[in-house]
């Protein structure tokens, strides 16, 4: 193959990178290798000996954050596919405002939480939401939002170094 070939080759596979729409499936795959490098690269997220009580942990981190969370900037705030034209601006808004939620969290309401305003933190809370927001519109449920939700806070809590409900509550 000549050197001018594959050149050509290469020029014209990257414009056509431009014009090719990632199924969701591919967005989700991208999310989690995100979150992973942003996460771990970051220091954010660590291995750690899992916590006792994994059974109480998994129903506390499926109502608080999780169900709570997703009740208020899933369920109220984006629409599901039939219900709206403009799927972009609901998602985004409600994306925004999820993340700026975990802010006011951490300047207001959880004295222990300074983590919360590590930028790689706001962007793995940016792309959790977006994952959510997504999965609402399309399946114009709750559930698989929450159970997604639930799902990475727990392994955060339990496997990945997370803190404790008690460490976000103490002042700094």
């Amino acid at each position: 193959m000549s050197l001018w070939r594959l050149i050509r080759e290469r020029v014209t596979g990257a414009g056509r990178s431009l014009i090719v729409s990632p199924s969701l499936k591919d967005w989700a795959w991208c999310a989690r290798v995100s979150a992973a490098v942003i996460g771990f690269g970051s220091g954010i997220l660590r291995v750690a000996s899992p916590q006792a009580g994994l059974l109480g942990l998994w129903l506390s981190v499926m109502l608080v954050p999780a169900f709570s969370e997703e009740i208020v900037f899933r369920g109220l705030m984006i629409p599901a596919k039939a219900e709206t034209r403009r799927p972009v601006l609901w998602i985004g808004v409600g994306t925004l405002i999820f993340v700026l939620w975990h802010v006011f969290e951490a300047l207001v309401l959880l004295p222990g939480a300074d983590f919360f305003l590590h930028p790689a933190f706001l962007l793995n809370a940016g792309l959790i939401g977006l994952g959510c927001a997504l999965m609402r519109w399309r399946t114009g449920s709750l559930w698989p939002a929450v159970l997604l939700h639930g799902s990475l806070v727990f392994v955060w809590k339990a496997w990945l170094g997370g803190p404790s409900l008690e460490v976000l509550m103490r002042a700094g």
